[in-house]
């Protein structure tokens, strides 16, 4: 089954909100097997969001709509379907109960406008939103189903998942398209595409292999397609089961796994608890750990150290050995891992020193320079990075190469 995504919003197209719905489906889709070949956004304007369809349908076996739904007058999808449609407006009675119990329970009074989103077009099947008031709409002409959506991201994913993934399904027997994701840490992409040339190259012809980067992470997408889909599981584990024998100290997950909660999982597993000392980072690290739910069964706290004084007065950092060192040095970073440590009262550390810019560099150390140390109670690591890119990429950079490395120190890895 092919697809493409439609997102209708002038929003979008003038950089007010950044369109994460058709990131979304096309996930889901793919997850699915459900290949995506086109994703668009056009203007609230009935002759652009006709003009797609007219040239998406008969081409695609399912298209997506999202946005244009809502109450207000630059809401024009469902007038515009139903004029696509050769359909009248009629008013859903289901539709129309649920929204005046919404309002009754709320104690609001219900303005003519959101009565007319019980309004539907009489051709559709008529999608029940359990999450809002504007209802999915499911057509089908020319062998292609038009499905249009809510914009709001937790109406449309709960329509998604309760009423499109669903009968999705029931249409398709083989998957067509089957993705692994591994997710790698501490090589750039290109020093990664020459250390896994070879194994690239013994890829059977049917799955396909994307890099695709970030600050301070790869992700190798592996993609079984056609006569592969049916036998994806077994061949694609024994193609990472390869991988793994070529860069495990740079592999951390796979998938949806990101490294915050690899970490979180490994000092869940030894029984570990972690503080942070950050300087260049400031306080990113700590974002990162604490984004995850539960991570305060091991995460204790920070010391953003940005100014030498709390470097010395809070991590007990010799001041002596900034003035002979400076900053940003092997001696300093180890200093501020041990002193989080004692601060924090914890098994681990990371610890990060570093010039972010887009000032601060020298001939000596240029913008991008970080040392980072990691402690894990038995022993600590440290080392000097040259990151490169905007001061928000090093931070980046920085802090996913400082939970990296305690990974591997964790696990014996360096």
């Amino acid at each position: 089954m092919r697809s493409a995504v439609i997102t209708i919003g002038d929003e979008i197209l003038i950089g007010q909100v950044t369109d994460t719905n058709a990131v979304w489906i096309a996930q889901q889709l793919n997850i699915h097997g459900v290949r995506v070949g086109e994703m668009v956004t056009v203007s609230d304007n009935a002759s652009q969001i006709t003009a797609v369809l007219d040239r998406y349908i008969g081409d695609y076996d399912l298209i997506i709509m999202t946005g244009g739904l809502g109450p207000t007058s630059d809401d024009i999808t469902k007038q515009t379907l139903a004029d696509y449609f050769n359909s009248k407006m009629v008013m859903h009675p289901e539709i129309l109960e649920r929204i005046t119990a919404y309002f009754k329970e709320r104690g609001r009074s219900m303005l003519e406008a959101n009565r007319l989103q019980a309004e539907v077009p009489e051709g559709c099947r008529v999608l029940i939103n359990d999450h809002g008031s504007a209802p999915g709409m499911w057509f089908e002409k020319q062998g292609t189903i038009v499905v249009s959506l809510p914009g709001v991201p937790y109406e449309m994913k709960g329509l998604m998942e309760d009423h499109v993934i669903p009968e999705v399904n029931k249409r398709i027997t083989v998957p067509m398209v089957v993705h692994r994701t591994i997710m790698t840490q501490g090589v750039p992409e290109s020093y990664l595409a020459a250390m896994l040339r070879s194994w690239e190259k013994a890829l059977p012809e049917c799955v396909k292999l994307a890099y695709l980067p970030r600050p301070g992470i790869v992700r190798l997408r592996l993609t079984a397609v056609d006569k592969c889909a049916g036998e994806a599981g077994q061949l694609l584990e024994g193609i990472i089961g390869k991988l793994l024998k070529i860069i495990p100290e740079h592999i951390f997950g796979y998938d949806e796994m990101t490294l915050e909660e690899s970490l979180g999982n490994l000092l869940k597993e030894k029984e570990l608890t972690l503080a942070s000392a950050e300087s260049c980072t400031g306080g990113n690290i700590a974002r990162l750990v604490t984004s995850v739910p539960g991570s305060s069964a091991y995460y204790t706290g920070s010391v953003i150290a940005y100014n030498n004084r709390i470097k010395t007065e809070l991590l007990g950092v010799d001041p002596s050995v900034i003035k002979e060192k400076g900053a940003v040095s092997r001696e300093v970073v180890e200093q501020m891992a041990s002193g989080a440590c004692k601060a924090f009262g914890t098994q681990t550390s990371i610890a990060t020193s570093g010039i972010a810019g887009p000032d601060g560099g020298t001939d000596e150390k240029p913008v991008g320079t970080t040392w980072i140390c990691v402690q894990n109670g038995i022993r600590s690591y440290a080392a000097k990075y040259s990151f490169s890119g905007t001061r928000e990429r090093i931070i980046d950079q920085a802090s996913y190469t400082g939970m990296q490395l305690l990974r591997r120190l964790i696990l014996g890895n360096i």
